[in-house]
């Protein structure tokens, strides 16, 4: 099959995380996206942020009744750090026959020779780049010196609507008691307000 990864904290999980995961999967023919929820995520504070427990039920309400979006929670077992490499090098032993496409969005692209070991990453998936209409693609100046001009056969672009929602703005929202009707499914919110997440 042609999988698509979608790796993120999810805290909480959002409408643009759908629609970005929707949006790849069309446009890049992907049978399934996989929610990867991270563990420790190498490039934020770890402090602060809710527990895998919490942030796997919310993506478990969020894409219920999708059959084509799967979550996987293996970097919610492992122990320190949760680097893209590892999680999909462990995807390729179990899934050898997989397909793989790391869905990242355009700047992620950019960065791409600052993560760890990324010509690994480039061998084990293809990256499907997400940007939004009328935005230009990012500088891959850096990118291409690294790794030659033939990286760019291993991008797929995806294009999404620009919708401006982010966990952060959710979860200070929250925090002043401000609405977020709209901003996430329904069953995400009221989990939310259910487990009193984001009030401090």
């Amino acid at each position: 099959m042609r999988i698509g990864i979608f790796g993120g904290t999810f805290d909480p999980v959002h409408h643009a995380h759908l629609l970005l995961a929707e949006q790849s999967r069309e446009q890049a023919n992907l049978d399934e996206v996989w929610f990867i929820p991270a563990g420790s995520p190498p490039h934020k504070e770890s402090t602060g942020i809710s527990s895998g427990k919490q942030r796997r039920e919310m993506l478990d309400f969020a894409i219920a009744g999708n059959p084509t979006f799967v979550i996987k929670d293996l970097e919610l077992h492992r122990e320190g750090p949760s680097y893209t490499v590892e999680t999909l090098r462990q995807l390729k032993e179990t899934h050898p026959d997989d397909e793989f496409f790391l869905i990242v969005g355009a700047d992620s692209v950019r960065d791409l020779h600052t993560w760890r070991e990324p010509e690994a990453i480039l061998e084990l998936a293809t990256l499907i780049g997400v940007n939004r209409p009328n935005i230009s693609l990012p500088d891959l100046t850096e990118l291409t010196q690294k790794f030659g001009e033939d990286v760019i056969t291993k991008i797929l672009w995806v294009t999404m609507p620009g919708i401006d929602i982010s966990s952060t703005d959710i979860r200070k929202r929250i925090r002043e008691k401000k609405s977020v009707r709209y901003m996430s499914p329904r069953s995400v919110e009221v989990y939310i307000h259910n487990n009193r997440l984001y009030l401090e």
